[in-house]
């Protein structure tokens, strides 16, 4: 194919999403701050580049999911970054969870600069990206998310544009808000399952299918009763987008107490050394706390 792929960001969730472009027959460079991580991408015919600002040279639709609104800002505005060579119509798609005032500054520079932006942060975790079978929230000009549609619809099953710059962000804050106290549910359930007795299997088999049924529960607490703590995504990223969406809340004089208590329990967590442990670890917060 023709088209030009650009991607920057091959952690977790980024290789698998920029590997199922590589198998769909698109011409793909990447760039990730640790080359390493992009080895099972060139193996499979990317091409690699050496900053954000070569990844632009090559490419026409540049996709960017890094950790920090400060990564983004870096990719974006940075000595090497993606603005310092961008060409007329290109798109940029940062698919990165961040700030909607970030997504909106990179959009008012695009346009500037001839260029298209769309913010299009993610939904459904490592096993998500792994299978195609993530969500994708879009912010942005309608006309540019339907040339990158056909591509998204590689990656995910359940893609929405959400209207202008920053929407996406903002319907991933909403997104994050909710799991954030789910997860917390998730723990506290199948620890109270094991102190009673139950076995914790048999309990997810029955209430996994009724009212109580949550994508957090029914994916990650096999994962805890298995003792999997790797990350399908990281507390520490979980912390920042719970940071994002307080400080949004606030500009917006929005109280929102639930997300503030979870936020505690992810802070808890962090001081244990969680950081880099994936989200259902929190179930080690909780043993801690009732010394099992």
């Amino acid at each position: 194919m023709d088209t030009k792929i650009g991607w920057i960001g091959t952690g977790v969730m980024g290789k698998s999403m920029c590997m199922h472009l590589l198998k769909a027959g698109y011409k793909v460079s990447v760039y990730n701050r640790t080359k390493a991580k992009a080895d099972e991408l060139l193996a499979a015919g990317a091409e690699w580049c050496d900053s954000p600002e070569e990844i632009a040279e090559k490419s026409s639709y540049i996709f960017s999911i890094v950790g920090y609104p400060r990564d983004v800002r870096e990719v974006m505005f940075g000595d090497n970054g993606i603005f310092n060579s961008i060409s007329k119509s290109s798109v940029i798609i940062d698919m990165t969870t961040s700030e909607p005032s970030l997504a909106e500054e990179i959009y008012k520079k695009a346009k500037a600069m001839g260029v298209s932006s769309l913010d299009a942060p993610v939904s459904g975790g490592d096993i998500g990206a792994r299978e195609a079978r993530l969500a994708i929230m879009v912010g942005g000009d309608r006309e540019a998310y339907n040339k990158i549609l056909p591509l998204f619809k590689l990656m995910g099953q359940n893609i929405s544009y959400m209207g202008k710059a920053g929407a996406g962000q903002h319907t991933k804050m909403s997104n994050q808000i909710l799991i954030s106290t789910s997860m917390i549910g998730v723990v506290e359930s199948l620890l109270y399952a094991q102190k009673a007795g139950l076995d914790q299997r048999e309990m997810m088999d029955i209430v996994g299918k009724g009212a109580a049924a949550s994508w957090s529960f029914n994916n990650y607490g096999p994962r805890i009763i298995k003792g999997d703590f790797n990350p399908g995504f990281f507390i520490k990223h979980f912390i920042k987008d719970m940071g994002i969406a307080l400080d949004e809340a606030k500009k917006m004089k929005l109280s929102l107490p639930g997300l503030a208590l979870a936020n505690q329990f992810y802070i808890a967590a962090s001081a244990m050394g969680l950081d880099n442990m994936g989200t259902q670890a929190l179930y080690k917060v909780l043993e801690k706390l009732n010394n099992l």
